[in-house]
């Protein structure tokens, strides 16, 4: 019988004693219950969530037509395997994901579990439609945990220490970030070093980026870069990849987050927010590059579960009735006059505001008398302690941990919105004046 406790203390040591310590957690609270974009702990505390399940929620917790879907689907059957005997839910959700891929022609898709699936077959289909190996990504770019995909992330702590060595025919290159010195010129300048120093162009078979990274520090991709590494790709037969797993599914108010750019890459992969809470990824791209891999050569026996699905054709619903874009163009204008609010009360503590839509982050740092910003990850760490204390979860990133990323479900309520940015408010000045 499972033992019942009561307090986040009780369980978490239940927790140390049974987890390995490499599976992390942001915060020390315990969850019981969530509505929309508020959360219960175990003791009863309420905190209003801008963390969504890091962009997974997007629909919000419990989104009641989600539940009904899934709970539809269940009265029929949870599992076949789609690959031994089909069913309409995945055929459907194909069609709708496939008809809002950007670009010309025909597109196609398949499912499977996670970000991280989705990041490895994609690879798997740029390698079969190209007929070559390498595989460009970028610096602080994130794209899983799995062995290959810890390859393809660009960045180290915590989640490549120790792991190595890791697959060969992956590179880097650096990712734009004015703030820091390295403009979108000097990032393509970084794209066709490669080409002289580590790899021929002719060898590689794709690019892969995140159109806004996430661990990165949520950096938006400048619409000039992208366009300049779709020149580079045509020119040399490179295939783009668009990792949307974070900023997709409206996070950044539009379905995708590259179509800020007008940029149309040749594949997408999709996650998190895609199945509102049940886990579901998706690789979408042109056709005539998904027909590449051999029958067989993709899929798995969970991929595309019948529940998941059900519960990503709500999310689409819910995008289309709810006029999702619409209302997280609103709702991320109201969180970027509040950062603005707190960068003014801060100047020299707050180095830049950022993102799109209600994809949003506040970096921190200290800036010495030539003007220059030297990352504070310390301060960071305080102002998410003080806003936990307070009821508010949020969650840092970057490269020096000096970023507060907010991402709070898409759907969460005028009230509920200005009362948490109200809170991260007085986080930072409290922590601030702590410092």
């Amino acid at each position: 019988m499972t033992q019942q406790t009561t307090t986040n203390a009780d369980q978490l040591a239940r927790r140390a004693a049974a987890l390995p310590r490499g599976v992390g957690q942001a915060h020390p609270v315990v969850a019981q219950r969530a509505l929309n974009a508020e959360v219960w702990d175990v003791e009863g505390k309420r905190y209003i969530d801008f963390v969504a399940g890091i962009a997974v929620v997007n629909t919000g917790h419990n989104n009641p037509r989600v539940l009904a879907a899934v709970q539809e689907q269940m009265q029929h059957f949870t599992h076949t395997c789609f690959q031994v005997l089909a069913y309409d839910g995945y055929i459907t959700l194909a069609e709708k994901l496939n008809a809002r891929m950007p670009g010309p022609g025909a597109k196609k898709s398949f499912f499977m579990n996670s970000g991280a699936e989705a990041v490895e077959n994609a690879i798997k289909v740029a390698r079969a439609a190209t007929g070559r190996p390498g595989i460009i990504a970028f610096n602080g770019g994130f794209h899983g945990r799995t062995m290959f995909t810890l390859g393809l992330t660009g960045k180290v702590d915590p989640y490549k220490i120790g792991f190595g060595p890791f697959s060969a025919d992956v590179y880097h290159a650096p990712f734009p970030n004015p703030l820091h010195g390295l403009s979108a010129e000097d990032a393509l300048k970084g794209v066709e070093a490669l080409f002289k120093f580590d790899i021929e162009a002719s060898r590689v078979a794709a690019f892969i980026i995140e159109p806004v990274q996430g661990e990165g520090g949520y950096l938006p991709a400048p619409a000039p870069f992208l366009r300049g590494l779709r020149e580079i790709a045509d020119r040399h037969g490179i295939l783009i990849i668009a990792d949307e797993i974070q900023s997709g599914v409206c996070r950044t108010g539009k379905f995708y987050g590259i179509e800020h750019s007008g940029v149309a890459p040749d594949i997408i992969t999709m996650a998190k927010g895609l199945g509102g809470g049940f886990p579901i990824a998706a690789v979408v791209g042109r056709a005539e590059v998904m027909d590449a891999a051999a029958p067989g050569g993709l899929g798995g026996t969970y991929g595309g579960n019948p529940l998941s699905c059900a519960a990503a054709l709500a999310v689409l619903d819910i995008v289309e009735d709810e006029q999702l874009n619409e209302k997280v163009q609103a709702t991320g204008r109201t969180m970027l006059a509040k950062l603005d609010e707190i960068a003014a009360a801060h100047p020299d503590r707050v180095a830049e505001v950022r993102g799109l839509g209600a994809m949003l982050a506040i970096e921190f740092g200290t800036r010495d008398a030539d003007g220059h910003w030297t990352p504070d990850g310390a301060l960071v760490k305080a102002i998410v302690a003080e806003a936990r204390a307070r009821g508010l979860l949020i969650l840092s990133c970057g490269p020096y941990g000096n970023v507060i990323r907010l991402m709070p479900p898409l759907t969460v309520g005028e009230a509920v919105l200005a009362e948490g940015l109200d809170l991260l408010a007085a986080s930072v000045d409290a922590a601030i004046a702590a410092a």
